[in-house]
């Protein structure tokens, strides 16, 4: 027994200076070769049970020495639909990707229209107002849709706001035909109005198309001058006038 021992502590020496260049992730390395030099120390003493008691000695050491096991970590919660909310507290477990949602895991509509703010193209609609699919009492009139002077092209801000339209429009309202309407403020003959407003209602068209919107689900009409939403006898006025419209086709 004293030359078991001996020869444990000689183990423990052995396993310092080896561990000692052994990265710490190849602890179970240590670990086993402190079982394997115990155990033979035991069977140098003879006896099975010699054995058994230095390779525990051996493994115990090998792996103190040279590291920590590594910390088991507890499983995480699952969370079906992503939304941050794990299954267990999600009282809405397959929301839509993207949406953003409340503590409960379930969408937010915060103008209260049975719309989510996720796919709600008018987010700020009126208490109790009967709306459309896209969230809308009327007509979706995006403000600041413009346009360069006497032309259809769409200017850079008239892009950045139609974007975020087309892209909803696309992933949560695909099935939603639309109809985008043009018009324009009196000034110019009524001819020349009326092709204009064509020509612009189909530049947003295009423009949402490129962007995600299926074609077979957007028409688009001109309406020229004739519909005016203020007075046209001032500069305000007609700028509020010069706009395009994007309602829900029935």
């Amino acid at each position: 027994m004293r030359i078991y021992k001996r020869l444990t502590s000689i183990l423990a020496a052995v396993l310092v200076t080896g561990c000692a260049t052994v990265e710490t992730e190849s602890w179970q390395n240590c670990a086993i070769g402190g079982a394997l030099l115990g155990g033979a120390a035991g069977a140098f003493v003879e006896g099975a049970t010699e054995v058994a008691v230095g390779a525990a000695a051996g493994g115990t050491i090998g792996g103190l020495i040279c590291g920590d096991e590594p910390e088991v970590v507890p499983g995480a919660e699952p969370d079906t639909d992503n939304d941050g909310i794990v299954d267990s507290r999600d009282e809405c477990p397959n929301t839509q990707v993207g949406a953003t949602v409340d503590s409960k895991g379930c969408t937010l509509d915060t103008d209260g229209d049975g719309v989510a703010d996720y796919k709600d193209q008018c987010p700020d609609s009126a208490l109790g107002a009967k709306v459309n699919e896209l969230g809308c009492a009327e007509a979706l009139v995006p403000e600041g849709v413009n346009f360069h002077t006497a032309s259809a092209e769409l200017t850079e801000s008239a892009k950045t706001i139609l974007l975020p339209i087309a892209v909803v429009h696309s992933k949560y309202h695909s099935d939603v035909s639309l109809l985008i309407t043009g018009h324009t403020d009196s000034q110019g003959k009524d001819a020349y109005n009326q092709d204009l407003s064509e020509r612009r209602a189909s530049s947003v068209r295009a423009f949402m198309i490129t962007h995600g919107s299926d074609a077979k689900m957007l028409s688009t009409d001109g309406y020229g001058e004739s519909k005016p939403i203020a007075d046209n006898g001032t500069k305000e006025g007609r700028a509020k006038n010069r706009r395009v419209e994007i309602t829900v086709k029935k």
